[in-house]
């Protein structure tokens, strides 16, 4: 099942899938026929200019989802937080898409909405997502930020481009969590959903405002796709360190613009997201209990064992002897 759109900033996404699916849409809940699946999409506008919707379904047949652009720049905020532990795909300007695996367990994406993205939700799997789309102006003043770093200026500035993601902290899961089980019956249940909202906001921002305060550089379609297909590659192999002349001959950009853009978009330079991506991938391993520390060392390229135990207790405040212990 394929369903596409255009993302301009008074699309009303549920209603449209709705008529996709030949479904209805009752007090803002759209409920998935037994034929296609089970659960729902719940949509809650706290302000003209502050919606949400959160999807919560299994689906018969697989779901791709196409936001195209809308043409106009940045005239809405997409803050997308999927909290799965089961496979999520994600693609921009219809190209590879990137995939955000169990390893991960989740992802969140800031963007603006003149990128186009697919999102690919494979059948047999419980979908579980929030997305958050908050005009430009409005985020700003909610926020109230005295002295506002360049990544914050760009987010709430109109006319501005741009593609983040961040981790997601176990206070922003919880936070998740907690709003999964709010009871949509009870009368003041809007108004905690919104309170709930405004602080996963608060949780994401304080992370943003971490970022270096370095200029924002400009980024379009071409340039994510390029981004994304790099970051596929560090994570195809992570038993080879990357080479930052060969991975900017694959992404047909110098040297210099990979490292800001790479940089600007995850938050951390490709040397430093491929290391973290290989202790995420050693914890996964080990917490599988399938493998000794030393195979998982040699599997992930470690030739020597006390470099690889060192740099995990770096990263997790335990030795991988002690975190397998415990798994």
């Amino acid at each position: 099942m394929i369903f596409s759109f255009s993302a301009t900033p008074d699309f009303d996404f549920m209603t449209h899938f709705a008529r996709h699916l030949g479904a209805s849409v009752e007090n803002n809940v759209l409920q998935f026929p037994g034929s296609l699946g089970e659960g729902y999409i719940r949509k809650l506008a706290f302000t003209p200019d502050f919606k949400i919707t959160l999807h919560h379904y299994t689906l018969k047949e697989d779901l791709v989802i196409k936001r195209n652009s809308s043409g106009l720049g940045n005239e809405l905020i997409t803050l997308f937080f999927y909290s799965n532990e089961d496979t999520l795909e994600i693609a921009f300007n219809d190209e590879q898409q990137v995939r955000f695996s169990e390893r991960e367990e989740a992802a969140i994406q800031v963007t603006s909405n003149d990128l186009n993205s697919t999102i690919h939700f494979p059948k047999g799997h419980a979908v579980h997502y929030i997305v958050i789309a908050i005009k430009p102006a409005y985020l700003k003043t909610l926020l109230h930020i005295h002295q506002p770093n360049d990544v914050i200026k760009t987010i709430t500035t109109s006319g501005s481009s741009f593609l983040y993601f961040e981790s997601m902290t176990s206070e922003t899961k919880n936070q998740l969590k907690h709003m999964a089980a709010i009871n949509m019956q009870d009368d003041l249940s809007h108004f905690y959903m919104q309170v709930k909202v405004q602080e996963l906001i608060y949780l994401l921002f304080r992370q943003l405002t971490l970022r270096e305060n370095t200029p924002h550089y400009s980024i379009n379609s071409a340039d994510v796709e390029r981004l994304l297909f790099i970051r596929n590659e560090l994570l195809k192999d992570l038993s080879v360190p990357p080479v930052l002349s060969e991975l900017a001959q694959l992404a047909a950009m110098s040297e210099t613009k990979l490292k800001q853009l790479f940089k600007q978009t995850f938050g951390d330079t490709i040397y430093n997201y491929y290391q973290r991506a290989r202790m995420e991938e050693a914890a996964f391993l080990l917490k599988q209990g399938k493998r000794s520390v030393a195979e998982t060392g040699y599997e992930l390229g470690f030739s020597n064992l006390s470099h690889f135990s060192r740099l995990f207790e770096k990263h997790y405040g335990l030795t991988p002897k002690r975190y397998s212990a415990q798994a």
